[in-house]
């Protein structure tokens, strides 16, 4: 197998507790919805999300929409986009700080440190995905991340959406490897020509499908696909 030349990862369930956003994310931007629309409506960013959300649902005030996709954990554009915004003040402010997995930030450095380029690509908006990996708990990643992707580059359950990253990292798709824990993705991903690999986390309850190869941490991807592999960190 040749190593990949480029490394992909979803957030959550692969670099980061589905807990985290579940249980931190999410409640901070319904909690702080209201008022941020309130605060910022004069915005042009917030009013085009505004206009976009009206696009999508005719006859509810935008707000309204908001919540309604936020309750049903809807991949909506705009909901991440809103939420994004939402997220960016509450990273500014020091009242959210973004959970990486420990094993995580030392194999993205050393991958990066041997040339290997650095994507994200997850359903939550690039800007939440910027502002995770700039204020994690290992600190400032953005200098080694590459190129960042979200539904604006296409559904992550379709080949073409990964053709198309790979065509933006200007390599082949079979010189991409992906990480995520959801075999659908892996699916449309190993579809595209890319290499595959589930993280299957004790802590998130992730089952292997069986479809793929899967590993339970960064530095046993790394060993299985031919990349620099730190020492295990500490658990915690």
């Amino acid at each position: 197998m040749t190593p990949p030349k480029v490394v992909v990862c979803d957030i959550e369930g692969t670099t980061s507790a589905i807990a985290f956003v579940k249980d931190s994310l999410f409640p901070f931007a319904e909690q702080a919805l209201d008022g941020f629309l309130r605060a910022r409506a004069d915005d042009p960013a917030v009013a085009a999300v505004l206009e976009e959300t009206r696009g999508l649902a005719p006859g509810l005030e935008p707000a309204e929409a908001l919540r309604g996709w936020m309750a049903r954990d809807e991949k909506v554009t705009p909901l991440k986009a809103i939420q994004g915004m939402v997220w960016r003040q509450g990273f500014e402010d020091g009242a959210l700080h973004g959970h990486l997995w420990p094993d995580v930030a030392p194999c993205l450095r050393a991958w990066a440190a041997a040339g290997v380029k650095l994507r994200i690509y997850s359903s939550g908006s690039v800007e939440a995905q910027k502002l995770l990996f700039r204020h994690s708990a290992a600190g400032d990643l953005t200098p080694i991340l590459s190129g960042f992707d979200d539904t604006r580059t296409g559904p992550k359950r379709e080949a073409a959406s990964y053709q198309a990253i790979a065509a933006s990292a200007g390599v082949e798709p079979g010189a991409v490897l992906f990480l995520s824990d959801v075999a659908e993705e892996l699916d449309a991903a190993a579809a595209a020509g890319m290499q595959v690999c589930q993280l299957v986390r004790a802590a998130d309850g992730t089952v292997a499908s069986g479809r793929h190869p899967a590993c339970a941490t960064f530095p046993e991807v790394a060993r299985r696909f031919g990349l620099p592999a730190p020492d295990e960190p500490p658990p915690g």
